[in-house]
């Protein structure tokens, strides 16, 4: 059976994600920083496939150490998708007025995280295997009041093309999910209806094209990539 590590899988787009893993027999390890709402994830989808749930912060080396440990025990990694994220302060400051200790949490947390991870796991990695980072259109449209998280998903961006242009033996992607109902997006817009947004299941058709196709590494928008057929680079 294929393994996947996906991070941020208590809820939203990584717990969709996961669910159609484990419907496809994949062999999961997930992760959150709320230990009970990553319990419920994980006795869901035990209920499928075989799971192991660590609960902590990828920004934590003890806990990028335990989900390596949580790998080796289901064997090589066949994907690893970097979906947890932080947003920073709700409601998002100017950059001008940015806490500049809680840009460096964004930072940590958006970048050098899903770095270390991948640092970590590489050993694990199965030949041809896929890293999935999940961006934002943030990295590349300028919305006011996204300057700390849309700067930090535009490093995440250019840390995947380099890693892909290191690692040829490797996919590596950057994969925009698009306007979701979620709850990082609510607090987002703190106070404001965002019932129109479609929910992260939406997402996962394109997702699930970058994990069964053979596009080259790179940056994708999911949603265009369910108008295409599976494999077509």
């Amino acid at each position: 059976m294929p393994t996947a590590l996906i991070t941020g899988a208590s809820r939203g787009l990584g717990l969709a994600l996961a669910r159609a893993l484990a419907v496809d027999g994949w062999d999961l390890v997930i992760d959150a920083r709320g230990a009970e709402a990553l319990e419920a994830a994980r006795a869901e989808l035990a209920q499928t496939t075989r799971v192991i749930a660590v609960a902590g912060d990828v920004a934590d080396p003890s806990h990028r150490a335990a989900l390596a440990a949580a790998v080796a025990e289901l064997g090589p990694l066949d994907v690893l998708v970097n979906n947890a994220s932080v947003l920073g302060p709700s409601p998002q400051p100017v950059l001008a007025a940015y806490p500049l200790d809680e840009l460096e949490r964004v930072y940590r947390a958006n970048v050098f995280a899903p770095l270390a991870l991948i640092q970590t796991l590489l050993p694990s990695l199965a030949g041809g295997a896929r890293i999935v980072n999940i961006t934002s259109d943030a990295s590349v449209e300028p919305y006011e009041g996204w300057g700390g998280y849309g700067s930090s998903k535009a490093a995440l961006d250019q840390l995947t093309n380099i890693l892909g242009a290191e690692h040829p033996d490797l996919r590596v992607y950057a994969v925009d999910p698009g306007d979701m109902r979620t709850q990082m997006h609510q607090e987002a817009f703190p106070g404001e209806d965002i019932s129109d947004r479609p929910p992260p299941e939406d997402s996962v058709p394109g997702l699930l094209v970058v994990l069964r196709g053979h596009l080259p590494s790179g940056r994708y928008q999911a949603r265009s990539l369910t108008l295409a057929p599976l494999g077509v680079a």
